[in-house]
């Protein structure tokens, strides 16, 4: 199977320091049969939403891999023992035959070896508008051949006001498919802290 790692590091942690983490990772996915098809540092980010205990920015580190089924339970283990660790995620992305597309598909803001936005395209056409779908009701995603990440906050911060909330289908024109999608995303994108949860602050790469 092949999965996706967010990986946090602590705001105080050193550059080698966050070098031996990402060792690690690489690690535990060689001894579990596996392969590291991409690892990313996007470096120290302020969250969109301080954590409980006050801590405001950390440093983001994201892989894609392929590894056996007990691969990720190791990884999790050693990072809770970590005391550099302070947020992680795992997300499947799909079968082993699947990596080329996989991998070809990753692109986001946050980094600076793969920055981008699938909804980037040339010129300023207005037909990828989302506000224009929503007064036609009819669905962004759909006609645009989308789907909403949350590793792009450009497929899903017009979902959100500015308290938080995430808009209903009625209101936007997305079909209910995609609305699922959409709330996944921007639910996987406030555990990491990537989006806020009272508001719709996104974080920032300046920390």
């Amino acid at each position: 199977m092949i999965y996706e790692l967010a990986l946090v590091a602590k705001p105080e942690a050193t550059d080698q320091e966050v070098a031996t983490l990402k060792g690690m990772v690489h690690e535990v996915v060689k001894a579990h049969d596996g392969e590291v098809f991409i690892e990313d540092e996007w470096g120290k980010m302020s969250f969109a939403q301080p954590t409980t205990e006050g801590i405001g920015n950390g440093h983001f580190v994201y892989f894609i891999f392929k590894a056996n089924s007990s691969n990720n339970k190791e990884l999790i283990r050693r990072l809770k023992i970590n005391d550099l660790h302070l947020r992680h995620m795992f997300i499947a992305l799909g079968e082993d035959e699947e990596r080329e597309a996989v991998v070809k598909a990753y692109k986001t803001p946050f980094s600076k070896t793969y920055k981008g936005s699938v909804t980037d395209k040339e010129g300023d056409d207005d037909h990828d508008n989302p506000k224009k779908f929503a007064r036609q009701k009819s669905c962004y995603f759909k006609s645009n051949n989308l789907k909403a990440n949350w590793k792009d906050p450009a497929t899903f911060t017009w979902l959100i006001n500015e308290f938080g909330k995430i808009s209903a289908a009625r209101v936007t024109g997305v079909s209910r498919k995609h609305q699922r999608f959409a709330t996944t995303a921007i639910k996987r994108a406030r555990q990491i802290g990537v989006a806020s949860y009272v508001s719709n602050r996104i974080a920032d790469l300046r920390a």
